[in-house]
Parts: structure tokens; sequence; C-alpha cells
């Protein structure tokens, strides 16, 4: 099997996720602010690794996943329904922090670069 071809499944099954938990789902420990990051389908199409991002709190992202794990049975029975496959990936969800982790490189970065400016500005001044 190309891996074009499971590209394009994950690409799918990323598109059909993000929409059951946009529109499908009432649980509402399910944070609205919700995304999905990437998918990742096995080889073999058995397992799909779901990476969703939470924007808030730990315990909102804590009650996302215990949500999503919940609704696994929904959300696999909707991607094999708007899927033409022989096997129904079973979804298994992870978080997804690498926002965070890049927001945190951001702010870093910032705090570098107005350090610099003010030792620039001292050194001017003398």
């Amino acid at each position: 099997m190309g891996s074009k071809r499971i590209m394009r499944i994950s690409q799918e099954i990323k598109k059909i996720t993000s929409s059951i938990i946009r529109n499908g789902l009432k649980d509402p420990k399910i944070s609205p602010m919700t995304s999905i990051t990437k998918v990742e389908v096995t080889r073999d199409l058995r397992y799909a690794k779901i990476y969703f991002a939470v924007l808030g709190n730990e315990a909102n992202k804590r009650d996302t996943l215990r949500g999503l794990e919940r609704a696994k049975g929904f959300i696999r029975k909707g991607i094999g329904e708007e899927l033409n496959l022989r096997y129904t990936p079973e979804p298994v969800f992870c978080l997804d922090e690498s926002i965070e982790h890049g927001l945190y490189i951001s702010k870093l970065i910032e705090k570098v670069n107005k350090k610099d400016e003010n030792e620039e500005a001292v050194k001017d001044e003398q």
C-alpha cells in the first residue's frame, strides 16, 4: 500500500473526526476549543492515532481526553460511514502539546530579544 494513500486516508480521517467533534458530539466534558492537529494511520489501517489540542487548563484537557475515549465507538462509526475501507481504523486519542510548547518557546525568544534590546540601549547611552 502506498504512503500517498495512507496520507490521504489520514487527512480524510482528520477532516471527518473534526466534523464529528464539532457537530456530532453532545458531551459537555469535551471542550468546544478542541482541534485535531494530526492523524497517523498504521500501514495495515487498523489504528488511527489522532492527535488533538485543547485550549484551556489541565482539567479541560483531561476531561476532553476522557470524553473522546468514551465517544470512541461513535467516532469510529462515523469514520466507517464516510470512508469505504475494508477495516475502519480504531481511533487512539493522544493529547498534542506542541502548540503550547511553541508558545512557550516563542515567549522565551521574546524575553531574550527584550533583554538584548535593553543591553544595547544601555551601551548606546554610555
